[in-house]
């Protein structure tokens, strides 16, 4: 009986420290407020673009990024839904008439993102940012070394994304609902497209001189970065190494929404 007794106690004590194995280790995390959460390992990357990539900028100079921490990021853009939910705003109702909370989040500066973190990491006991450009690209690129996540080809991107030639011009005019699109090699979904995503970094023309690990970008500015382009651009804006900047405290406008990171402990 002892034996018995001895054996069954082991046994839980396996079963026990597998469920911890599992739930550690687990790829995607779904939060409080329904938000749907993607592991993100560490690793390094090619950051920015060759000279060769087409309708590349002058500021996407190519250099190697360490990321040394992993961390989860947004499976989509933030939410309407997820933003009432935090927040208690509807800050889009004035300039547009979509009605579903899968739209995702705008109208929104990078101040109010700044806020939306604060309250769903008080809220959540956990450390919610803006990803870093690094971060962000990083996850974008989910391995690949191409214009874009899936290859160089701008005519497949389609497939991909909401930008100018499939959603500005199209009988909506208008971006979309998070999610309708393919996701990247890593789960993740309208990372070309949509709306541009506002990262945590100051805007650096210079890459030359960032951090090749875990950069953050420059200490102060008045400029934030956004990334992936967006429905009412031209596809150019939506390449992996496409950076754009815009005037902190700027107009909050219909083309510019945010995706979060959650840092692993």
């Amino acid at each position: 009986m002892q034996y018995l007794f001895r054996s069954v106690c082991v046994l839980l004590l396996v079963i026990f420290f597998l469920f911890l194995y599992v739930v550690c280790s687990s790829k995607e995390v779904t939060n409080s407020i329904g938000m749907e959460m993607r592991l993100i390992s560490k690793g390094k990357f090619m950051m920015g673009s060759p000279e060769d990539e087409e309708k590349r900028y002058h500021d996407e100079t190519l250099h190697q990024v360490e990321i040394t921490k992993p961390f989860y990021i947004g499976v989509y853009e933030v939410k309407r839904g997820e933003w009432k939910a935090i927040m208690g705003t509807t800050p889009w109702s004035d300039h547009d008439s979509f009605v579903s909370e899968d739209y995702p989040v705008s109208f929104v500066s990078w101040e109010d993102a700044q806020e939306f973190r604060r309250r769903l990491s008080e809220k959540e006991g956990k450390t919610y940012r803006l990803p870093t450009e690094a971060e962000w690209e990083y996850a974008c690129r989910a391995g690949s070394t191409t214009a874009y996540c899936y290859g160089d080809d701008a005519s497949d991107l389609d497939e991909y994304a909401w930008y100018e030639e499939n959603a500005r011009n199209s009988s909506l005019g208008y971006f979309y609902e998070v999610g309708h699109k393919q996701p990247n090699k890593w789960g993740l979904y309208d990372m070309h497209g949509n709306v541009g995503e506002q990262c945590q970094d100051w805007y650096d023309g210079d890459y030359e001189a960032a951090d090749v690990v875990d950069p953050i970008g420059p200490p102060t500015g008045d400029k934030f970065v956004t990334r992936g382009g967006d429905w009412f651009s031209d596809a150019k804006y939506s390449r992996s190494a496409a950076r754009r900047s815009y005037e902190v405290g700027a107009f909050a406008g219909h083309n510019i929404g945010f995706r979060v990171v959650c840092e692993a402990e």
